[in-house]
């Protein structure tokens, strides 16, 4: 494990892995680079790249200066990006994609963007905005109810039937690792803010992007997919086969690795 300062002075960990382009992994809710989609995807990835995975700032050995702000995040992406030699590809996930899509548009020197189904709310922003996610979160959080907010957070927000949830209880070593980092949930919710598609943000992107779905995953998301691409200069849209929000890094990397560093290339490696 290393780790890098970001600017307020939190230390983020990561791992290095690979050969190749620098690329940042950019997890979603919940995630680490020990946890979730991230060990798979770093090995997958590694093949073709020098990988980046980290734990964002409030999990797993990285630090969590106050007050928070995405802001902040974007500032270790950044950091992470000088320490990978000063530009970097970036594939993020969830609202990782949409924090990804904030640095790119916050002018950091990214070579390439591969977002998966950022969860922007298309059709039904007010009703999340009205929600006000980030202040309940923020209250279950203050009130030491961390597996209320997993459940909040996991049926109010993402739709995850109740009987799944109750499941999850029961996973030796899920749930454990699920409200050890609870309290970063208001961090996810801040960076979908009102959960409409950030246009004026978006269109401002101006580095070659890749934004992906999965065929079988939630309309809500494959409608964000598609109206985003629509407002991403030169954007470009692939749908992946058989696939759903939990992506499986077999499919993810080789769609991923082909745009950023070309087909022959990813092939090759």
């Amino acid at each position: 494990m290393s780790q890098v300062i970001s600017r307020d002075g939190t230390e983020i960990a990561f791992e290095r892995t690979g050969n190749g382009p620098p690329i940042v992994i950019v997890d979603g809710a919940l995630c680490s680079r020990a946890f979730g989609p991230s060990p798979k995807l770093a090995a997958r990835l590694s093949r073709h790249f020098t990988v980046y995975a980290y734990d964002r700032r409030g999990r797993g050995a990285s630090g969590d200066v106050q007050p928070y702000a995405k802001e902040r995040e974007v500032e270790d992406i950044a950091a992470l990006i000088e320490t990978a030699g000063g530009s970097a590809f970036l594939l993020g996930l969830s609202s990782g994609a949409a924090l990804a899509m904030e640095a790119a548009a916050s002018g950091l020197n990214v070579a390439g963007l591969v977002a998966y189904e950022p969860p922007f709310m298309v059709d039904d922003a007010a009703t999340h905005a009205r929600a006000n996610h980030e202040a309940r979160l923020r209250q279950f959080v203050a009130g030491g109810e961390r597996g209320r907010a997993v459940r909040y957070f996991m049926r109010d927000m993402v739709g995850v039937p109740a009987f799944v949830v109750a499941l999850m209880r029961f996973m030796p070593g899920v749930w454990s690792k699920l409200t050890a980092v609870a309290h970063t949930l208001p961090y996810d919710a801040a960076i979908m803010g009102d959960w409409s598609l950030p246009v004026r943000r978006l269109i401002s992107i101006d580095t070659p992007t890749l934004v992906i779905d999965g065929e079988k995953t939630d309309k809500r998301l494959r409608r964000a997919v598609e109206e985003a691409v629509k407002v991403i200069p030169g954007a470009q849209r692939r749908t992946l086969q058989g696939q759903t929000h939990n992506v499986s890094a077999d499919a993810l990397v080789p769609v991923a690795a082909s745009f950023l560093i070309g087909e022959k290339m990813a092939c090759a490696a």
